[in-house]
């Protein structure tokens, strides 16, 4: 198997090699959870990689392969290639891989081959999907004998706070770091809880996307490490306090041009049919998406009401409580069309995340759905008992089973992914239903 290149990306990744004296490459890829992967290569070997691949063996990573079929091959997406910031005194680069098989097909069960081929069905149907993620996340300050436990936030500020946000320098160094690597950075800002951050990265088709949130999430642990903090995406690591998200900017654009396929200004709320029926589509298959976009058994600590996190099935124009939220159009900038999914988590695979995502609001658009009327009340203080309105799984268990009755994620995903992903969450949710916590322990212990 020869792999073609473009000239002009040849040269490009020639140029950083040269300027930055690369003599390592880390070649990375996901497994299915979403965990980066990486085999780190001297650079001697790099022109190997780029001609034929590198091979390795499969049958460990999660969700991947069994040992009789675990051969595979790395081939590595140039426009991926930089150079790593913290540790250019290393001289090493890294690079996005795609997984093959020895006979030269995409791997069934590459989460990135997964989100293309969700992609190019979009494409068949005229669009182009585009997503903006805003990544919340907490600064731990380790004890002296670097232990994590009992958590320690790194300050004692709020949301927007300068004067107490001590995380200031670090995501400042943070942005750099992204910046440098070709992430381009919307903005940061301290967020509502103690020690809890943001950083909102720039607007891009959905597969670049991806790569930049698996980027993203390593360059912040490693640059929280470099000033002595530890990193967390775990969606609700404090009790009584808000969670972590990653609220999802989606909107479809027009294949080949650059006109979006979302706004309407006759419309009411200035969407498209398209927008409405794309909406519908994600609040049709809502509950079968909780698994994928909030994957842990955690996840759904955050997904309760008084915590600024979304519950109901339901939509609105600027209301934060609901679960798809239309932030406000103005005519002059009517680009910006777009529509917020706020129940996924930083925790979530963000290439299975992008991929159902797009296909539930795909569904929406061949089927013509109408989604149901915006809800504009705030619904943090609602009273579901005196409503209709339906609400996302209550943990990890419904989750999955709502996910066993939907089709049209389960196709999404591909039956290879599918089954391990399943198989791999029922592991997860059966470990934690028999763990005896120390809450039960604090309950029970001394009264029966």
């Amino acid at each position: 198997m020869t792999i073609q290149h473009r000239p002009e990306q040849l040269e490009r990744v020639n140029e950083i090699i040269q300027r930055n004296d690369i003599r390592f490459v880390r070649l990375q890829f996901s497994d299915i959870i979403g965990v980066s992967k990486q085999v780190t290569i001297p650079i001697e070997y790099w022109g190997r990689a780029v001609e034929v691949g590198i091979w390795f063996d499969g049958s460990s990573v999660e969700g991947f392969a069994r040992i009789a079929e675990s051969d595979m091959y790395l081939i590595p997406d140039l426009d991926t290639f930089f150079a790593i910031p913290w540790e250019l005194e290393l001289s090493t680069a890294q690079v996005t891989c795609d997984v093959f098989t020895p006979e030269g097909e995409p791997f069934q069960g590459d989460p990135r081959f997964i989100l293309k081929r969700q992609m190019e069905r979009a494409a068949h149907m005229g669009f182009d999907y585009r997503v903006g993620p805003e990544l919340e996340f907490f600064l731990f300050k380790p004890h002296a004998d670097g232990q994590l436990l009992p958590l320690q936030p790194h300050d004692k500020a709020g949301y927007f706070d300068v004067s107490t946000d001590l995380a200031l320098s670090t995501r400042r160094q943070m942005v750099d770091a992204l910046q440098s690597q070709g992430i381009g950075v919307n903005a940061a800002h301290h967020e509502v809880a103690y020690g809890q951050s943001e950083i909102d990265i720039e607007y891009d088709s959905a597969v670049v996307t991806a790569d930049n949130v698996i980027t993203m999430r390593l360059t912040l642990k490693a640059i929280a490490q470099k000033n002595g903090l530890h990193c967390s995406f775990m969606p609700k690591p404090i009790a009584g306090i808000n969670g972590s998200g990653m609220h999802v900017h989606q909107s479809l654009w027009h294949i080949n041009s650059d006109e979006t396929a979302m706004y309407d200004a006759h419309n009411e709320y200035g969407l498209s049919q398209t927008a409405l029926q794309f909406v519908a589509g994600q609040l049709h298959h809502a509950k079968a998406l909780s698994p994928i976009v909030a994957p842990l058994v955690n996840s759904y600590k955050r997904l309760v009401p008084g915590y600024e996190a979304p519950v109901y099935l339901s939509w609105g124009r600027t209301n934060r409580s609901a679960l798809i939220r239309i932030p406000r159009i103005i005519p002059q900038r009517h680009q910006a069309t777009r529509c917020e999914l706020r129940c996924p988590d930083p925790s979530a695979n963000p290439y299975l995340a992008f991929a159902v995502m797009l296909a539930a609001g795909l569904d929406g658009i061949e089927n013509g759905m109408t989604p149901p009327l915006p809800m504009e009340e705030d619904l943090y203080q609602f009273d579901s008992a005196r409503s209709n309105l339906e609400v996302l799984p209550g943990d990890l268990g419904a989750a999955l089973e709502a996910l066993m009755h939907d089709e049209t994620i389960q196709n999404a995903l591909g039956q290879h992914v599918f089954e391990r992903y399943v198989e791999a969450k029922r592991l997860e949710w059966n470990d934690y239903r028999v763990y005896v916590s120390s809450w039960e322990l604090d309950r029970y212990l001394g009264v029966f």
